[in-house]
């Protein structure tokens, strides 16, 4: 199994709720037709989500949505499908131009864990409903010690994490190196994925004051929460509008 990861920015201000709307209402829902996808959600770093963010670099700072599909094998049968729709949905024009992706792509599911107070196991919390999310994604910076940061990842964070109170699983993925070219670039990104019952603003802090790596190993890229989005209350940024802003 594998994550499809896209992390975009709505590039006028205007555009928010037409862009809730495409996106909920017609480009998912037929995205969830494909036999090789097996799940997907989308969530928002409202304005206050964003001052929350323990970290945020420059690629990252304008993010406003999270959206993660689950993709089944054969991966490149699932992928090729899943290409081919959003381009016939294009052509048709049922697709929103007012956006720009800051990362998009194919990440490999390494670990899956559920909180021991849930009575679900790690591969089935993504499909509990959730409050929202807490991100981390890292972009390892030595790669000949990348298993050092892997084994952070296993016997450190995640235990601490899964912990957390407010998270119920979480789960990493890590971009698999492209065909024919050396582990570099962003073959070091990693994802963490904490999935949450409790609104993520009130849990955000104590997740992101958890242990961190060395920071010789790994540069921090975006680090913090996002909420779960409801059908047609898509009002977060009306006030940068009405004050002329491009939230």
């Amino acid at each position: 199994m594998a994550g499809f990861f896209s992390l975009t920015q709505v590039t006028v201000a205007t555009e928010h709720r037409t862009y809730n709307q495409w996106h909920m209402l017609d480009h998912l829902p037929e995205q969830l037709t494909l036999p090789g996808i097996g799940w997907g959600q989308r969530w928002v770093s409202t304005p206050a989500c964003k001052c929350a963010r323990s970290v945020s670099t420059a690629q990252f700072d304008d993010v406003h949505y999270l959206t993660l599909y689950l993709l089944g094998p054969p991966l490149e049968r699932s992928l090729a499908d899943f290409a081919r729709l959003a381009r016939e949905l294009a052509d048709r024009g049922r697709f929103h131009r007012h956006r720009r992706t800051a990362l998009t792509g194919t990440f490999e599911v390494v670990h899956c864990s559920a909180a021991p107070r849930v009575h679900v196991s790690g591969s089935a919390v993504p499909y509990r409903p959730n409050l929202g999310i807490h991100l981390r994604l890292d972009e390892v910076v030595d790669l000949d010690r990348i298993d050092l940061y892997d084994q952070w990842l296993a016997r450190d964070h995640l235990p601490a994490l899964v912990a957390s109170e407010g998270v119920t699983g979480a789960w990493t993925f890590r971009r698999p190196p492209a065909p024919g070219r050396s582990a570099s670039g962003a073959a070091g990104q990693r994802i963490t994925v904490a999935w949450l019952d409790a609104p993520p603003l009130e849990v955000t802090a104590a997740i992101a004051s958890l242990p961190q790596p060395p920071p010789s190993l790994v540069r921090p890229v975006l680090e913090g929460p996002f909420e779960s989005i409801e059908p047609h209350r898509w009002d977060w940024f009306d006030e940068s509008v009405r004050d002329g802003g491009n939230q």
